[in-house]
């Protein structure tokens, strides 16, 4: 049996990601230019076989799963839900680091929200039923909780996802070396390029 490659996608362009707003929990839609990343992503995506396609609960990642093409076959999962940034949702970075001089996620306290450890789990208990399907699958999601799930694929710290930068509308693979897990592709936005 071959290991399964799982393909992630961040959903498309928002307004609060063009803003750099931290978008957790709060129901963003897509932009018209998000829409058409996410047809794009649809184009790349035409001809492969998923044995399982998970999408996460918000409508930006749902509405990216149906305009590429697979919304009707997508499964709702509260693991890929983003990051809860708690007080700091809305807010960009510049404006926490006003009160909070050097805040990242990954490496500061969000009041209210979670922990890198407490995203690392999540990732880590749909990791563990991944890696037993037969055939790949296709998960769209966000970028925060992507990285994370890059990093945790790795068998690293939930924190390193900080080393993983994801645009939106990208897509990216985890695939095998042997028996190590690896990063294939990653935050690859080719087909944006041509949309």
């Amino acid at each position: 049996m071959a290991n399964p490659e799982i393909f992630l996608a961040r959903h498309g362009e928002t307004e609060w990601s063009l803003n750099g707003r931290h978008t957790g929990t709060t129901d963003i839609p897509l932009t018209d230019n998000g829409r058409r990343h996410a047809e794009a992503l649809g184009a790349r995506l035409a001809g492969r076989e998923f044995a399982a396609v998970f999408t996460s609960p918000l409508v930006r990642a749902a509405e990216t799963c149906r305009l590429a093409g697979l919304g009707e076959r997508a499964v709702v999962r509260e693991e890929l839900m983003e990051w809860n940034y708690g007080e700091y949702e809305g807010r960009t970075t510049a404006d926490i680091r006003e009160t909070v001089p050097g805040w990242t996620v990954w490496t500061h306290e969000t009041p209210g929200g979670e922990t890198p450890e407490q995203v690392g789990a999540r990732c880590d208990a749909l990791i563990e039923e991944l890696v037993t399907f037969e055939g790949d699958v296709a998960c769209f999601a966000h970028g925060h909780i992507l990285r994370v799930f890059g990093a945790r694929w790795m068998g690293v710290a939930p924190e390193r996802g900080a080393n993983l930068a994801l645009s939106t509308g990208t897509l990216s693979v985890l695939g095998w070396e042997r028996v190590n897990r690896t990063l294939q592709l990653w935050n690859d936005g080719s087909h944006i390029a041509d949309s």
